[in-house]
């Protein structure tokens, strides 16, 4: 390449269609590994090791947006509206492309407990925006 020459490197760029189908030979070659197989690959991975229970138990679980608004029966649009959140915002949580901050997640935990309350109370205070103390 020439200096001043620009190039553009784009790794796996045909991402509407999805991941690969794997070949029918890596198929069966997975299809053939016993558990003991399976459990001897992981161990042998040093990227990914087996966690215990105790270490497990140390990873907080993050408030699920998703779970939350389809036990409220609700589209993403409604819930979005309903509680006052962006919906762009409530779709890159559900996809799992941000999480929610800690406030967020504690909003979601409040929302599933207590859905009716949250609702009285965002409109009773956006009743009230517009009026001095």
């Amino acid at each position: 390449m020439s200096e001043g020459t620009t190039t553009k490197t784009v790794a796996n760029s045909d991402l509407s269609s999805g991941p690969r189908a794997l070949p029918a030979a890596e198929k069966e070659r997975l299809a053939a590994l016993t558990d003991q197989d399976i459990a001897r690959a992981a161990k042998a991975d040093p990227d990914n090791p087996i966690l215990t229970n105790a270490e497990l138990e140390e990873f907080k679980p993050v408030a699920d947006a998703k779970a939350v608004r389809r036990a409220l029966k609700l589209t993403q649009e409604a819930f979005a509206r309903k509680f006052d959140i962006p919906l762009g915002t409530l779709r890159d949580w559900e996809q799992h492309r941000t999480e929610p901050d800690k406030a967020a997640q504690n909003f979601l935990k409040v929302i599933s407990a207590a859905p009716d309350t949250v609702t009285q109370a965002l409109s009773a205070s956006s009743g009230n925006a517009g009026k001095k103390a």
